[in-house]
């Protein structure tokens, strides 16, 4: 049980009236104004201070600061007549009268009567920043696991019909792609299909997550991006620039927890400061540009899930965030006083070393820069940091579910589509030591992960309703690896320091420089924070896949590997054996008598070249279902 006294700071103060004790206590008249009064403030409707909330009697109890009907064991009650000022609530305050007590007392033993349906939760969101438990609602159409029971509620509460569940075959490739980045083997998808144990799809997704190097070598795509980090680019030629790739691809080898992942990232390694020197562009810039303020950016859009960059030059037009937030941050790293620019223009100010949210610590300016980095990853990972826990979820959600709990996901102030599932979601994170992967696998194993996808909301965001994965199109490297272990023409040399000695089948396009195939498909250049990249396939992207020299040279010499390896097969075969490690199933009788006719005779390096074409170009291919 987590202590009592870091979760309700000033809850003491809800009882501040008196009532006969020969009556019962009356909820609506004696106690509802007095929580109103002195308790909604910290621990209701969005705030929640020590992670405590009363927005409902269901909360109140799960806390486990009351026992229902026995005050004289509910923690609170104790806290409340506690003789040493350090221990007694209200803190920092005078001790509540005992008829005050009294009355709580009273209102315990008599079973804590609630109003039916009253909740202090207001309809306006309120962006939360502590850690908040959410109560489980019971379980509903989609099963008992945790995420299906919130998400059931969800679709009872919206009046939505659950979506279909996938097949077997198609559940394997899709959780292989997106865990491993990587197609599955056809014949370890035939011996899934045909294997009768009920949870054989948890095994499976257990299984894929201790593939380590697999592991490292796909989600390196995903925190390259997010770390704009690269092979080469802008700043390596002068030493404007540094690579972090070496600890990055260990510590997801490693799978480090997540709190000590960004301690070390904010709070650097010599192996991993690239990411907190951002990059020194060449003559002058812009004021926003300054390597102090690349941090401020950086971290607050990483860590926080926070846009900083039009506070970086003035006042943000689109969020509360005021260019002395955006310095402040950027103060925290500066050798020198830091003079506060307004659209590149100097103001004669000076800013304060300051974290975004002051309610959880001060920097101390005083201090050397090493140490105040100390500081800021404190604060940051701070158990009372909710934000961290909350946005990096989010991220997951949006990799793995094709869209964000929260949108944009660089907003975290905006309102959740389900407030609840979030937070169990981060609470959870933090409950697991910070371990993404057991994460991943709790995401992974829900009914509502493992269900047909849903056509993208293009509407205002306002009327978004989840009803399942939104379907999403396979990544430049996903794409590539797919191209490359199908033909065979992997390149043997890896760009990634630290990953060319690791035991893979293959070599992956995230461990190489990028080639305009995959610039086509949508690999950015990494001097800008990526956190997601475009959905909508570009002109550059259908004129590349429709007859670019890359993708053409590809598939010719793929085509001529497929005939060393198979010189036996016949067309048919072919087709076949095609269609089950691309799609993960073999050709329909109406597939086969479709494509056929690429064929007039043996099998040829231009038929075969121009049956892969035909078989990547398909939509059930390039989009997961």
């Amino acid at each position: 049980m987590i202590l009592l006294r870091t979760l309700i700071p000033a809850l003491g103060l809800l009882i501040t009236a008196s009532v006969s004790r020969a009556q019962s206590v009356d909820f609506s008249h004696d106690v509802l104004p007095l929580l109103r009064s002195h308790c909604v403030k910290c621990h209701a409707d969005g705030t929640y201070k020590g992670g405590f909330s009363i927005d409902t009697r269901e909360a109140l109890l799960v806390s486990e600061s009351v026992l229902h009907g026995n005050a004289a064991e509910s923690p609170l009650v104790h806290l409340l007549k506690e003789t040493e000022d350090e221990d007694r609530m209200p803190q920092k305050a005078d001790p509540l009268p005992s008829e005050s007590i009294a009355i709580l007392e009273a209102w315990i033993n008599e079973g804590l009567v609630w109003e039916e349906g009253f909740t202090f939760k207001e309809s306006t969101w309120v962006a939360l920043l502590a850690p908040r438990r959410p109560i489980l609602p019971d379980v509903g159409a989609l099963g008992s696991h945790p995420i299906d029971r919130l998400v059931s509620a969800y679709f009872t509460e919206h009046e939505l019909a659950p979506p279909s569940g996938l097949s077997d075959q198609a559940f394997y490739r899709r959780v292989s792609l997106d865990l491993l980045g990587l197609l599955p083997n056809p014949d370890a998808v035939d011996v899934f299909v045909e294997t009768t144990s009920p949870n054989k799809r948890r095994l499976l997704i257990d299984g894929l997550l201790d593939q380590s190097v697999d592991y490292a070598d796909h989600w390196l795509t995903f925190w390259n991006d997010l770390l704009r980090n690269d092979y080469k680019g802008t700043g390596f030629i002068d030493g404007g620039r540094k690579q972090i790739t070496e600890w990055l691809y260990k510590s997801l080898v490693e799978n480090k927890p997540y709190d000590v992942f960004a301690r070390e990232l904010i709070s650097p390694t010599e192996a991993s400061e690239g990411f907190v020197k951002g990059i020194q562009w060449r003559g002058n810039v812009n004021a926003s540009q300054r390597r102090e303020v690349q941090f401020a950016q950086n971290i607050s859009q990483v860590f926080l899930g926070e846009n900083m960059k039009c506070a970086s030059c003035h006042d943000s037009f689109i969020n509360d965030w005021k260019l002395t937030d955006a310095y402040g941050l950027a103060a925290i790293v500066a050798e020198e006083p830091l003079e506060i620019h307004r659209c590149d223009k100097p103001t004669g100010q000076f800013a304060k070393a300051q974290f975004p949210f002051p309610e959880l610590g001060d920097i101390d300016a005083t201090k050397p820069k090493p140490e105040r980095l100390q500081q800021t990853a404190a604060l940051m990972t701070s158990p009372e940091n909710g934000r961290f826990a909350r946005t990096i979820i989010n991220r997951l959600w949006q990799r793995l579910l094709g869209r964000g709990l929260v949108e944009p996901v660089d907003m975290m102030s905006n309102e959740p589509w389900d407030a609840d599932l979030l937070d169990f979601l981060a609470v959870h994170l933090m409950d697991s030591n910070y371990d993404l992967k057991k994460t991943i696998a709790l995401i992974t194993s829900s009914r509502s992960y493992q269900s047909h996808a849903v056509e993208r909301h293009l509407g205002p965001a306002e009327e978004f309703h989840f009803q399942g994965p939104t379907a999403k199109r396979l990544t430049a490297e996903q794409f590539v690896d797919a191209l490359w272990k199908i033909t065979g023409q992997a390149p043997e040399k890896v760009a990634a320091k630290g990953a060319d000695k690791s035991d893979r089948s293959f070599v992956r396009a995230s461990l190489v420089d990028s080639s305009y195939l995959m610039r086509a498909l949508g690999r950015p250049n990494r001097e800008q924070i990526v956190t997601v990249r475009p959905e909508d396939l570009s002109t550059l992207q259908a004129l590349e896949l429709n007859n670019g020299k890359e993708f053409s040279e590809l598939l010719a010499k793929g085509a001529g590997s497929l005939l060393e390896r198979f010189p036996e097969a016949n067309a048919d075969m072919l087709i076949v054996e095609i269609y089950r490690q691309a799609l993960s199933r073999e050709p329909t009788p109406d597939e086969l008598q479709q494509v056929s006719p690429l064929f007039e005779g043996p099998a040829t390096p231009e038929s075969v070249a121009d049956l892969l074409w035909t078989v990547f170009l398909l939509p059930e291919f390039q989009i997961l279902p």
